[in-house]
């Protein structure tokens, strides 16, 4: 295992699976030059500093990233049919960020979320009554998938959308993760074109007639009270929202259940926390499932000026990756951290959704779906078994991890 190379990290099967290229390397060095101007940061001491120096680990990322990573001209060809990507949330800095994440905070405030459970715990049930009538169902794509794409379609005036959404979600985590194959990068360029002109229309009629949602309340914003936003600002935070508002709680849902069946002993700590009404330990079985499974493996960062990370000079003009995933099962911060501890005292403070002024904006909302979820499938159902001859796998992606399938048994309680 200490023989793993610094620049096998972009293998396919490390970047699927890169718990042991972690505990290779973080021995090491809590940074890891990959290449010539892009490194690797692990420990979690060093993410955390990252997170928190914006004038120092830019995210406004997305300019160099493309360059490096030039666009093929054919892809090109299909994305000049729709509206060009702008900075707003995820890669851009203050103040222009600043402005951006005012208007989307209160969308997923506390309060917002409290006022949306009932609803929320309505479509849970649901999706258990329907998953229990067969007594198994693969949880990816009958539970984990349709519970945080209504409830985050709901919020952005697609709720008539669901299937579509997903199909959306899924071309721009493709192509953020960099790794597919040219008919698939074809083929999501299509797909974000056509959620560009899908959404366009929808901005349209909320200018004509303003409605009671998120979608309205972009359109008719202004910056600084003094423009509102345009188009492709619009479709940048809205794409941005229907992606992290899915995904990530997809990966986590499934890659939870599937830690407590590999864990009975955690798995009857939390039923019986469920049973006693014990909810402060359902949220902290929610932190460590976020902690060990990290969805959001990884984000880049671009260097404004020389920097010196845990000993490793990181000069102006690279390009750095604060791998969370790595982070989150630091044994500097977390004792034996790779076991699954639905009592860890310090779970919450993994950095599944980032840290600092990019912290994910739908963490209230993603963290309230999860615990509501666990509570009700614990309660309602038992005797969790993953489908004989299944061996759970995640395809490679270099920013987001989570399983795509996960095929159970199960049996309603008594």
């Amino acid at each position: 295992m200490n023989d793993i190379a610094a620049s096998s990290f972009f293998e396919p099967k490390v970047i699927a699976d890169p718990f042991d290229y972690y505990r290779a390397w973080m021995p090491k060095s809590p940074v890891v030059q990959l290449s010539e101007g892009m490194f690797l940061v692990l420990s979690y001491e060093h993410c955390a500093q990252a997170t928190g120096d914006v004038d120092t680990f830019s995210n406004n990322f997305q300019g160099t990233l493309s360059g490096a990573m030039a666009e093929d001209s054919d892809v090109s060809a299909i994305l000049v049919e729709g509206w060009p990507q702008v900075d707003t949330l995820l890669t851009a800095d203050p103040p222009t960020h600043t402005r951006f994440r005012k208007l989307v905070n209160l969308a997923f405030s506390m309060k917002r979320v409290a006022a949306i459970e009932q609803d929320m715990r309505g479509v849970v049930v649901n999706l258990i009554e329907k998953m229990a009538a067969k007594g198994e169902c693969d949880f990816v794509r009958d539970f984990g998938i349709p519970l945080p794409v209504a409830m985050i379609a709901s919020q952005i005036g697609m709720e008539g959308d669901l299937s579509r959404v997903k199909r959306w979600s899924d071309a721009f985590v493709d192509r953020l993760g960099r790794m597919i194959p040219k008919e698939r990068e074809l083929e999501c360029a299509r797909e974000v074109v056509e959620f560009q002109h899908h959404m366009k229309a929808k901005i349209d009629e909320r200018r004509a007639n303003r409605a009671e949602d998120l979608l309205s309340d972009l359109v008719h914003a202004e910056i600084d009270g003094e423009r509102p936003l345009e188009d492709a600002e619009i479709l940048s935070i809205m794409q941005q929202l229907m992606v992290a508002g899915n995904e990530t709680t997809t990966s986590a849902l499934a890659g939870g259940l599937l830690q407590l069946i590999e864990n009975p002993d955690q798995m009857a700590k939390a039923v019986e926390a469920v049973d006693g009404g014990n909810d402060r330990a359902i949220l902290n079985l929610v932190e460590e499932v976020l902690r060990t499974e990290s969805p959001t493996a990884g984000m880049w960062r671009m260097v404004l000026k020389d920097a010196e990370l845990g000993g490793v000079k990181i000069p102006q003009g690279a390009m750095v990756q604060l791998r969370y995933a790595a982070a989150n099962r630091d044994p500097a911060k977390y004792p034996d951290p790779d076991r699954f501890d639905i009592e860890r005292a310090n779970a919450r403070s993994h950095l599944a959704f980032g840290k600092g002024i990019h912290m994910c904006v739908g963490n209230i909302l993603s963290r309230k779906e999860m615990a509501v979820a666990y509570s009700e499938l614990l309660k309602r159902l038992t005797d969790f078994r993953v489908a004989d001859g299944h061996v759970p796998s995640w395809p490679p992606n270099m920013l987001l991890r989570g399983l795509t399938t996960l095929p159970i048994s199960f049996r309603r309680r008594a």
